[in-house]
């Protein structure tokens, strides 16, 4: 059991928590949501008794352990890879050096052996004989190949770090874990691994994420922290926003009777509860559901952005042509022989396995770089709006967001007033005074969210989308999916959040060093493709 009692937390007159009781218990997996800066990040941190709250503590069972998901990548660089994930357990790791401490001392007495004894016998109890032999496996299925496990944490890929730091925090089944972003840097093998491993365990876990997909695989329940308060509900994400959603729209339908909204919650209730039995994490979820009460539901008090792309024309049947494009950075062939045309209502999901390749081409279909052979063509009807995965040089001057949207005014629009600008940035919410901010004190979320407000104001009729999703809050994910599902236009998108890829696309193209994968398919369809799975293995191999 963790619990929170009476928990409040203030820097200087910003409050973040005030009197927040919280009960966590034994099988569940908590999925911690809320806006950028509700303060998710520096909840796990009192949690593990990093941040001291103004008021409150934290309780723990006696004698359970925690682990936390490290974000400090160059903290272990003088230990070994295997060592790194060992000291996960910090108990068997200290037993593991006292006794071994003893026995290499030439000096150490009766007394001391007699010590050594009976830390062997706890040892063995605590699985120390098969310690690191668990270890290992579980950085393999972490995607750290077995000829790292013994180099130092500083010799190896700052890619694998994150890896094995997750495998740290993971190892020897510890009572509470604490996860903050754990899918940063992995692939979709491993983040399917990941939630496989989480849906089946049995402890308590807490979990940070912006990948819907993966909190739907995972959660129990959401940890929703809200007006410096922090509220448990049952279900997964999805179910947390749907029946929030319909919560909100029952309050404002007052004319429906009271037993028909009643009637209308019990009915939704019952068919996720009907769908939670296809997923990952079925039976607790199952379980949790049929014993959640209609009372439970809440309106959520979230903003959502309203990301609508207004296409200025329809596009006509010349969109894209590509043809024999090739990328080579640094002699490493990125892609080769990417060749496809798009057609009209295509929403296509542009992957790699190197996400170097996915920017560069979105680069080059841009305008942006040029391939090293092939050519690409855009029909004269299209006007495309691109967001990329970098921005920083769209914001080098300091300049007033008011100003740095007016630069970017197009052609076709004759209104350059004030409150015309002020629309769309209010829809990206920004309100009031924010507009007079200067673009170099901007966060990487309201740098994304200006940038989204800057295709709007083009009107195009496609748009290309590099991660979308980073920097970005949940409230803003959700609105900018579900933006791409409903845009009448023709979608190019990149990005690791898998409910993205899989509301989106409808097709999907692979860029490799070999050549182009192209499937008329959903992404998950493409994912659980046999043939798809053989071809992605002839085109990668070395």
């Amino acid at each position: 059991m963790l619990s929170v009692r009476n928990l409040a937390l203030a820097y200087g007159k910003r409050i973040l928590f005030d009197e927040v009781n919280l009960n966590f218990t034994k099988g569940n997996c908590y999925g911690v949501i809320g806006a950028n800066g509700a303060g998710k990040s520096t909840f796990l941190k009192i949690l593990s008794g990093q941040v001291e709250p103004n008021k409150g503590y934290v309780e723990i069972t006696p004698g359970e352990r925690m682990a936390v998901l490290k974000q400090n990548q160059f903290e272990f660089d003088e230990c070994t890879v295997i060592n790194t994930v060992l000291m996960g357990h910090k108990k068997l790791w200290d037993i593991m050096h006292e006794k071994d401490a003893i026995y290499m001392d030439p000096d150490s007495s009766e007394e001391d052996y007699l010590r050594a004894a009976e830390m062997e016998a706890e040892f063995g109890e605590m699985g120390g004989y098969i310690a690191e032999s668990n270890a290992a496996a579980l950085i393999s299925n972490l995607g750290v190949v077995e000829e790292f496990h013994h180099q130092l944490m500083k010799d190896i890929p700052a890619t694998l770090k994150v890896r094995v730091l997750l495998a740290q925090a993971l190892f020897g089944n510890p009572d509470i874990l604490l996860l903050d972003e754990p899918t940063n840097g992995l692939d979709i093998e491993t983040i399917s691994w990941l939630e496989d491993f989480l849906a089946d365990y049995e402890n308590i876990v807490l979990v940070v994420s912006h990948d819907r997909h993966f909190l739907d695989a995972i959660c129990t329940h959401v940890a929703d922290v809200d007006r410096q308060k922090i509220r448990i509900f049952t279900g997964n994400y999805t179910f947390w926003y749907e029946s929030s959603k319909l919560m909100s729209r029952q309050i404002n339908d007052k004319n429906k009777k009271v037993e028909e909204k009643r009637q209308a919650l019990m009915d939704f209730i019952a068919r996720f509860s009907a769908n939670a039995s296809k997923s990952k994490q079925a039976t607790s979820r199952k379980k949790a559901l049929e014993k959640l009460t209609i009372e439970e539901i809440e309106p959520s008090y979230r903003k959502y952005p309203g990301i609508i792309f207004q296409p200025l024309r329809e596009p006509g049947d010349q969109i894209l042509h590509v043809e024999g494009l090739k990328k080579t950075v640094e002699g490493r062939v990125l892609f080769d022989k990417v060749s496809f045309t798009l057609n009209k209502g295509e929403k296509v999901g542009i992957i790699s396995k190197d996400t170097l390749a996915v920017s560069n081409f979105f680069q080059i279909i841009s305008g942006n770089a040029v391939p090293d052979e092939g050519k690409f063509e855009w029909g004269t009807t299209i006007n495309f709006a691109y967001l990329p995965v970098e921005n920083k040089d769209f914001f080098e001057n300091d300049m007033e967001l008011l100003d740095w949207l007016r630069q970017f005014t197009p052609q076709h629009v004759t209104d350059t007033h004030e409150s015309f600008f002020r629309g769309f940035f209010g829809k990206m919410l920004f309100s009031g005074d924010d507009i007079l901010k200067k673009t170099k004190v901007l966060s990487g979320g309201e740098k994304v969210r200006c940038m989204i407000s800057k295709m709007m104001l083009q009107n195009p009729n496609v748009v290309l989308l590099d991660q979308p999703t980073n920097h970005l809050d949940l409230e803003s994910i959700q609105a900018f999916n579900e933006s791409c599902q409903e845009f009448p236009g023709i979608v190019l998108v990149s990005s690791q959040d898998h409910t993205f890829m899989q509301t989106v696309c409808n097709r999907i193209i692979e860029i490799t060093p070999r050549g182009t994968i192209d499937k008329l398919m959903s992404f998950d369809e493409y994912l659980d493709d046999e043939k798809v799975k053989q071809l992605r293995e002839e085109y990668y191999e070395e």
